[in-house]
């Protein structure tokens, strides 16, 4: 049986992370040992903080919200609960943004979730 030699996919190995390396700082961007470390620990922080962007976006969503909804006297969980009785289905993301782009229309949503949380 043949002898294989690994050279052509070595080679190719070291050049896929040392391209993912690129911009890396001293050795971890030249270096195959150093910049494997880095791109890992790279991927692992990417992983993990695509998971995380949605848990950060939900939580400025509800700090716009409620902001909005301080201006007419109301707190956030009120206001959400107020609308989940007046049978009003907008998530925060949308609520968010009509609270800093369509403020009319926001102050007709606080008024509709007050109606409905004074008439219990």
């Amino acid at each position: 049986m043949a002898r294989v030699k690994r050279g052509v996919t070595k080679k190719a190995r070291h050049k896929k992370i040392l391209k993912l390396a690129k911009g890396y700082r001293g050795r971890a961007s030249s270096c195959y040992r150093i910049a494997l470390e880095k791109v890992e620990k790279a991927l692992r922080y990417a992983y993990r903080d695509r998971k995380k962007k949605k848990h950060e976006f939900r939580s400025l969503w509800i700090q716009r919200i409620n902001a909005g909804v301080r201006q007419f006297d109301m707190t956030y969980s009120r206001f959400m609960d107020g609308l989940k009785k007046a049978d009003v289905a907008l998530d925060r993301k949308v609520l968010a943004s009509l609270a800093i782009s369509e403020p009319a229309a926001f102050e007709n949503l606080v008024n509709k979730a007050k109606q409905a949380l004074g008439s219990k």
